[in-house]
């Protein structure tokens, strides 16, 4: 690779971090073609950005970044090392993990996102069980909606609530009545003691 190819690749990199919240480092050594074809077309269906990079062109590209120190993650940068970069957090970790199923590889060498360095591959069910955006989203619309499908039910159940209220109404007022006549039972019982008492 000479000088100017070096510079170009670099600049690639560049372009794929300058604005990434979510940067994998993953080992591809061992898929042959096929599986290497399979892996990448997986990833393009998730909006996973996969570039097969060298080691020290990738530092380089993170060296010059501005606004992120990328090298926590350098030590991990040996063998065979592929850049994904993804809008989703833990989507990387659920294709590296899908794919595993069947295979050894790919392997997580490191990881950044949610300004958080990962480094190793015993975090990659960690960072598969992050909530994504979307999911943390859509738990909060769930949160939100659920006060009001309660609001929505209980005015769809009113006629039901008003007949019942009416039906309560009239039932204390059948209960009245003896409550009325029970007052007069001892009224009449005071005025018996009385001409005892005299």
């Amino acid at each position: 690779m000479t000088k100017d190819q070096k510079v170009v690749a670099i600049q690639e990199i560049k372009d794929l971090l300058q604005d990434a919240k979510v940067v994998y480092v993953a080992d591809l050594d061992g898929l042959n073609a096929a599986k290497s074809s399979d892996f990448r077309r997986q990833a393009f269906k998730q909006n996973i950005k996969v570039k097969v990079v060298k080691n020290t062109l990738l530092q380089k590209a993170m060296e010059q970044m501005e606004g992120v120190d990328y090298s926590e993650m350098f030590e991990t940068f040996k063998g065979n090392s592929a850049l994904m970069i993804s809008d989703t957090a833990n989507a990387p970790a659920k294709l590296i993990q899908g794919f595993r199923k069947k295979e050894d590889k790919p392997a997580l060498k490191s990881a950044y996102l949610q300004e958080t360095f990962y480094v190793g591959d015993e975090n990659l069910s960690a960072l598969a069980n992050i909530k994504s955006r979307e999911e943390m989203i859509g738990e909060i619309i769930g949160l939100l909606q659920s006060p009001i499908q309660r609001v929505v039910s209980a005015l769809q159940n009113k006629p039901e609530t008003v007949e019942a209220k009416a039906e309560e109404a009239a039932a204390p007022a059948a209960e009245e009545t003896p409550a009325e006549a029970a007052p007069e039972a001892p009224a009449a019982e005071s005025t018996e003691e009385t001409p005892s008492a005299e």
